[in-house]
């Protein structure tokens, strides 16, 4: 809020600060009435405004035209407003500085609300029984992420944080948790008595797509069975549990394990299966969300960094999308960020630090935008260079 103040500030009392925050846009400030007043700002210095071609002190007519201009479009902006973003303005000159500090806080704040929509997206297919939702709102926070790296200069590229949140697991809502554990059950019968049943389901699910623990090392125990050969039923699968230590350690009881078996139900393992990976494609997209909008929150973290640390948590959901799009025979889309043409403009932390970067006299004028060569090339010069 500090930042916001500052900039604005700063312009009313020099509007040719506007020509150092082109790289600066009305979204990204937080409050709707300092959007609307930097909005008015740059209209004014696009229609001419006489202020700016004034010699002397500049008119007052400057911030009063500004705050008619803005509360056309937002209310309870006043004159006296106006004059405490100008004192909250220390050094006019450090305005690239103060806008730099809105551009980082706007994108930890998009970030957090793209986090959001995931997270209610995955929680309302949770219940629905579908995914299209989640994996529609997971493309699009992808997409955001990798205009947010190209905007902010950085390469998108799945960076782990060195400790933070992990987008392992996530609660089921109360509706379903029944329901999937039921599909589980009903599963693991299947494939222990129905012969030939683990090969419909064993190239694209894994005991991490089972929501209840148990279910998923039974599942891991058919899995060794399946793969080295044995014959599976309940007998077997008991041997299995028990030579792995899950009896001895508590994990499941005989009892529990015949329990299972005995519940076989007419029915598809492949069918069955899907259900079980439809239920882990919208966990995973939520705790994926919880994880990113948890770095959001993280004001230490830079915006690259904060960025790439994004892009990591959505590694899991990606790769139970891939077996998903297997389990129904559909092509995975692919995810990776196409590089930025070297048409597109530079971005604007490069803008905004050439910005605040007094050239010297004699100094070379920059290069053009269009001779950068990559925009992971393209760091912010340091303070005092040309």
């Amino acid at each position: 809020m500090s930042a916001e103040q500052a900039v604005l500030g700063a312009v009313l009392l020099d509007p040719e600060q506007l020509t150092h925050l082109q790289w600066l846009a009305a979204g990204h400030f937080y409050r709707p009435v300092h959007q609307a007043l930097f909005d008015a700002l740059r209209k004014l210095r696009d229609d001419g405004h006489p202020a700016l071609s004034a010699d002397g002190p500049l008119p007052l007519s400057w911030v009063t035209d500004a705050v008619g201009e803005a509360g056309q479009h937002v209310r309870g902006l006043t004159a006296a407003y106006a004059h405490t973003l100008i004192q909250a303005c220390p050094r006019t000159e450090h305005a690239p500085v103060y806008g730099r500090m809105v551009l980082e806080g706007a994108i930890h704040r998009t970030v957090a609300q793209h986090a959001i929509r995931l997270h209610q997206a995955a929680r309302a297919d949770a219940v629905q029984g579908e995914v299209e939702g989640a994996l529609r709102t997971a493309d699009a926070l992808a997409g955001v992420l990798t205009d947010l790296a190209r905007r902010w200069g950085t390469d998108p590229r799945p960076v782990p944080p060195t400790a933070g949140p992990s987008a392992a697991t996530d609660t089921l809502p109360p509706a379903r948790s029944g329901q999937v554990a039921e599909d589980e059950r009903f599963l693991l019968a299947v494939l222990a008595e129905q012969p030939g049943a683990m090969g419909e389901v064993v190239a694209w699910l894994r005991p991490g797509d089972f929501a209840d623990p148990t279910h998923g090392q039974l599942y891991r125990c058919l899995g060794a069975l399946h793969h080295r050969g044995e014959p599976i039923d309940r007998i077997t699968l008991l041997w299995e549990a028990q030579r792995r230590g899950l009896l001895a350690d508590g994990t499941v009881s005989s009892e529990q394990l015949t329990a299972v078996c005995e519940g076989m139900v007419p029915g598809s393992a492949d069918w069955f299966g899907q259900r079980v990976m439809r239920s882990s494609v919208t966990r995973t997209a939520a705790a994926s969300a919880r994880g990113i909008r948890t770095l959001a929150q993280d004001e230490v973290l830079g915006p690259g960094r904060l960025i790439n640390h994004a892009l990591h948590e959505l590694g899991p959901l990606d790769e139970v999308r891939a077996r998903w799009a297997t389990a129904n025979s559909s092509p995975a889309p692919k995810t990776t960020a196409s590089a930025p043409s070297a048409a597109e403009p530079p971005p604007d932390r490069v803008k905004a630090a050439r910005a605040r970067s007094t050239p010297r006299p004699g100094a070379s004028p920059p290069a053009p935008a269009s001779r950068l060569p990559t925009l992971s090339a393209a760091r912010p010069p340091s303070r005092g260079h040309p």
